[in-house]
């Protein structure tokens, strides 16, 4: 089996994670949208209705063309343009890392949104422990394809690094869901364990009661 088909088949699993999080008919904001097929994906399956948000003018354009709502900004300056909960779940799918204020970028979705989904790649990953410990070099693999010089993921994180983050923010967390291999691994494993078996998490927040 392939590298390529490996990852298709990790972020088809990982969009289909998501669109099976999301109720019917949910209003969504998607950050870092990219071409735009997440936000497809819930319009069509789950007929949501939604906005998605990209930096970059070529996906922007391209998910317009795919008849989808699209504005290209950059999501670490803030959503001042939706107000305080007006979207049912705000969508930040593998871009946390590449932000470049985590902080306030969540701050803000959990301003926006009633729910936020977030998901990244977890750098505490054993074979991440194991090439960097071995190899001495920064490890690549198909979630992490990019060389130390061109990588767009400028703060790396783990499992662990989010649950702490959570509860010093005191943010709720609803639902975790794990990944390894284009599969879904136990999320009743340990702390430890999951930090150290998960590729990818899924988290799904909310910063008050609901």
């Amino acid at each position: 089996m392939n590298n390529h088909y490996e990852e298709s088949k990790g972020l088809h699993l990982n969009y289909e994670i998501i669109t099976g999080i999301i109720e019917r008919g949910s209003k969504v904001l998607d950050l870092g949208c990219g071409k735009g097929d997440l936000l497809k994906m819930l319009i069509e399956e789950k007929g949501c209705s939604g906005v998605g948000v990209d930096i970059n003018q070529n996906n922007a354009v391209c998910a317009i063309e795919k008849g989808l709502s699209i504005i290209q900004g950059d999501i670490d300056e803030g959503l001042k343009e939706f107000s305080d909960g007006s979207f049912d779940y705000v969508i930040l799918n593998q871009t946390l890392q590449s932000t470049e204020k985590p902080d306030y970028v969540i701050k803000e979705m959990l301003r926006v949104g009633k729910k936020v989904v977030v998901s990244f790649p977890n750098f505490g990953y054993w074979k991440v422990r194991f090439y960097l410990f071995f190899h001495g070099k920064m490890p690549k693999s198909n979630i992490l394809p990019f060389e130390w010089y061109d990588t767009p993921n400028i703060h790396l994180l783990t499992v662990k690094d989010f649950f702490d983050f959570c509860k010093k923010r005191e943010i709720r967390i609803l639902r975790q869901v794990y990944m390894n291999k284009a599969k879904i691994i136990s999320s009743l494993l340990s702390n430890f364990r999951v930090n150290l078996f998960a590729e990818e998490a899924i988290f799904v927040l909310c910063g008050k009661s609901i």
